[in-house]
């Protein structure tokens, strides 16, 4: 009868914040710990289906970089980084649409349905839903302090995201999970930064809001203590000076171009739902700040 109570209560706290969401679109970048651990993986998918059951629109745009890495184990095909982005040839781009469309995408699928949720699994080729094209990525040669071009292969950018498929699946009460591949006008398939995807798709929705699922603990300075504050204007010399790198640059970016196409904010959180400093980026009169995460 205590549990009873409790949840109760809980609902009623949450009352407010449900008139206030109700029919919005929230965008769900899903990754990390959230999507191995079992405990996890299934307080992630209730959570979904009662965001769903409460009126909310939840989509839901997932990574799978340490599946990815372990198939490419299991088959000698060695795993390269620049920037963030998997270095991506033929043979790599064969397992990431195996592993990222195929086991992964099915896997968080199942698990919705089977907690009494309707999902449907795309990839970005579904419905033309995502249109990409070639990432042209770029570094100051050390030794000229001249740009220079780094090809790292078959590693896209969203050109464009057509969210009729989206918005016809959240008529018919499915959730949407969405795979992070991508395809060009030519036909040429490309893997994407998960993070980039869920940006873009929210900006194409005007999501309410952009939740970021990260094991990551944040921005940190160079004496390593966490930035709890970032005014997006700093973002490219946080970048340039490593202040912000590695696996951090696309999730700070995607945070930054959703932002500037109209969401109204972004979150970092822990899998278990602990709040993380530098995570809430957010649009006020006109300008664009990045505040701490609430």
């Amino acid at each position: 009868m205590q549990k009873l109570i409790e949840k109760a209560n809980v609902l009623m706290e949450a009352l407010p914040w449900i008139k206030n969401f109700y029919g919005k679109t929230i965008v769900i970048k899903y990754g990390g710990n959230a999507m191995v651990e079992k405990r996890l993986k299934e307080g992630f998918a209730r959570d979904v289906i009662l965001m769903k059951y409460i009126g909310l629109n939840p989509v839901v745009v997932h990574g799978g970089g340490p599946q990815i890495g372990k198939v490419l184990e299991a088959m000698k095909i060695e795993s390269r980084f620049v920037q963030g982005m998997r270095v991506t040839d033929s043979a790599t781009m064969d397992v990431v649409e195996m592993v990222l469309g195929g086991k992964v995408n099915k896997e968080i699928v199942n698990n919705i349905n089977r907690h009494g949720g309707k999902a449907v699994g795309l990839t970005g080729k579904d419905g033309g839903l995502i249109q990409a094209r070639k990432l042209e990525m770029t570094a100051v040669n050390p030794e000229t302090l001249t740009p220079e071009i780094i090809d790292i292969g078959m590693v896209g950018e969203v050109e464009s995201v057509n969210p009729a498929v989206i918005s016809a699946l959240e008529g018919g009460n499915f959730i949407p999970v969405i795979a992070p591949i991508g395809v060009s006008l030519n036909g040429e398939t490309y893997n994407i930064n998960a993070d980039l995807v869920a940006g873009k798709i929210a900006g194409a929705l005007k999501a309410e809001k952009l939740i970021l699922l990260t094991d990551i603990e944040g921005v940190k300075d160079k004496q390593g203590k966490l930035i709890s504050t970032i005014d997006v204007r700093r973002v490219p010399d946080l970048i340039n000076d490593g202040t912000i790198s590695g696996g951090m640059i696309p999730k700070v970016n995607c945070c930054v171009d959703a932002v500037a196409e109209g969401v109204t904010k972004t979150h970092h959180r822990r899998p278990d739902g602990t709040c993380l400093s530098a995570g809430d980026l957010h649009q006020q009169r006109g300008r664009y700040r990045r505040g701490k995460v609430r």
